[in-house]
């Protein structure tokens, strides 16, 4: 018999998918779950990753926190009244707001509620800058200003607004002993999640309406990007000359690179789980070529009496399993991605799917479908053709 070309070979080897399309269609899912689960958690992962770039891009990496820390008899430290107006002598420090947490102060819907119910909504007073060096941004409404910053206005987190149940402008709430006008609503702050729950008012009303005594409690900074290790190093030192052991120095954007550090070691975690599925999928195309051989073995007795050689049917037999595994493959690429087009919609994520994903997992499918074929295919060509031929 001659050699068969490509064409032949590809017919030959999908005649036994056309004559038992059920058996291959169950056979390629096991390959489909498994590309389309590497696929999606790879994608998903680049996505998120590519939101958190954009999300740090906008708000920027060169913002410091500063908060007071322990004592050495383990008491809660104090930052002075002044630290915020020391630190913006820092040369390279661009702006420096402060925030103070209240906490013996409470905000209620209104005055009916019993005072042990406080949603815990914190209140914090703040200077009027705070949100252009966080990048918060109101939702609804507006900010604090000049004039408001010392009448009873309050400013609500966006978790705040939630549990309160405020959604309307101009409504009041109940804020220890004193009706407070709500006069705007924050979206999400990333760089600043402690905000999100919390009701601010302005520095001048909470030392008018509260007695707060002007100890901050938090300092954000911002700094040039070239000398943000260098304002770091020197912030604690600055906010607290007599003590700076007594004072913590952070940076927001550290936070969310741990978070994402979180999130691949459980996309790792996922990965190794899809390529379980691969495998699982492997075996079931192995088990399908395995059976396939044992009811065609007068077929394949005939093509061995017709003149078909021991690599010829060796070919056909690895073909077919190539075939079904590529049907598998190409199948999970676009349930993957549709998973992907999903999540990122609901998420409202940028869809990223790294160009070495769909590669590598038709490099996957290759892999599988020749491991997956090689032993079946070995095994058919070695049947004799008189053995063969005498199978019922």
């Amino acid at each position: 018999m001659t050699a068969l070309s490509a064409r032949d070979v590809i017919r030959v080897g999908g005649a036994g998918l056309r004559t038992r399309p059920l058996r291959a269609l169950l056979s390629a899912l096991g390959i489909a779950i498994g590309i389309a689960a590497m696929v999606s958690v790879v994608g998903i992962s680049a996505s998120s990753r590519a939101d958190l770039d954009r999300t740090l891009a906008r708000l920027g990496t060169n913002l410091l926190t500063v908060a007071p820390g322990q004592t050495v008899f383990g008491k809660q430290a104090q930052l002075p009244q002044e630290a915020a107006a020391m630190i913006r002598r820092i040369r390279p420090v661009t702006g420096a707001a402060a925030t103070a947490l209240l906490p013996d102060a409470h905000v209620y819907r209104h005055d009916r509620i019993p005072a042990a119910e406080s949603g815990g909504i914190a209140v914090v007073a703040t200077e009027l800058t705070v949100p252009d060096l966080i990048g918060a941004t109101v939702a609804r409404g507006t900010w604090l200003n000049a004039a408001t910053a010392r009448y009873p206005a309050v400013v609500l987190g966006s978790t705040a607004a939630e549990r309160l149940g405020v959604t309307a402008l101009g409504r009041q709430v109940y804020l220890s002993g004193h009706w407070f006008t709500v006069i705007g609503l924050l979206d999400a702050v990333p760089l600043a999640p402690e905000l999100d729950s919390s009701a601010l008012i302005g520095w001048p009303a909470a030392a008018r309406y509260l007695s707060f005594d002007g100890h901050p409690t938090t300092i954000y900074t911002r700094t040039e990007d070239s000398a943000v290790e260098a304002v770091r190093a020197v912030l604690a030192a600055t906010a607290k000359p007599q003590v700076p052991g007594e004072v913590n120095v952070s940076r927001p954007s550290d936070v969310l690179a741990a978070r994402q550090a979180t999130n691949r070691a459980l996309t790792g975690l996922l990965l190794g789980l899809g390529a379980v599925a691969l495998v699982v999928g492997g075996v079931g195309v192995a088990n399908t070529m395995i059976i396939s051989i044992l009811e065609r073995k007068a077929e394949i007795g005939l093509r061995r009496s017709l003149g078909a050689t021991r690599g010829q049917i060796r070919v056909q037999f690895l073909t077919e399993a190539l075939l079904l595994s590529g049907l598998g493959g190409l199948g999970g690429l676009f349930l993957g991605a549709a998973v992907i087009g999903v999540y990122t919609a609901i998420q409202a994520l940028p869809m990223v799917i790294p160009v070495w994903a769909p590669a590598g997992a038709l490099v996957a499918t290759l892999l599988i479908g020749s491991l997956a074929g090689l032993y079946p295919a070995i095994r058919a060509s070695r049947l004799a053709p008189t053995e063969a031929l005498a199978s019922p």
